[in-house]
């Protein structure tokens, strides 16, 4: 599976995940997003660029709850009270999941299921 960006072939696990993380670019990730039914609002970019900068940080993909803090944190809410609000408008931004939607259009790897996080 692959997908042409600026006439470059980038190479897709069979999920649509990139095989390699090095080929990710904001073109990169405006092709992963329509190939999800999405288009890259400045919301999505910016939530894109965070978790860019997580995996940056950590070397790991953010999970649902970890996404769910950098949203409060922007918004100056609470992550364990406002949880299900946070939730509910991610799921409005990447209606296939956040964290793997997410993750598979800011080119990172894919996330672990939520019974095998730390």
């Amino acid at each position: 599976m692959a997908i042409i960006v600026k006439g470059k072939t980038i190479q897709l696990d069979e999920e649509g995940f990139l095989t390699n993380l090095e080929d990710w670019d904001e073109e990169v990730a405006a092709e992963l997003a329509s190939s999800e039914g999405l288009e890259m609002t400045a919301e999505r970019t910016h939530l894109v660029r965070k978790a860019r900068n997580f995996y940056l940080e950590k070397q790991n993909t953010p999970s649902t709850r970890e996404i769910i803090s950098m949203v409060a944190m922007d918004f100056g809410q609470d992550p364990i009270e406002d949880r299900r609000s946070i939730d509910k408008h991610l799921y409005q931004l990447f209606p296939h999941g956040p964290d793997k939607q997410l993750a598979k259009i800011a080119g990172l790897p894919k996330p672990l299921p939520s019974d095998t996080e730390a």
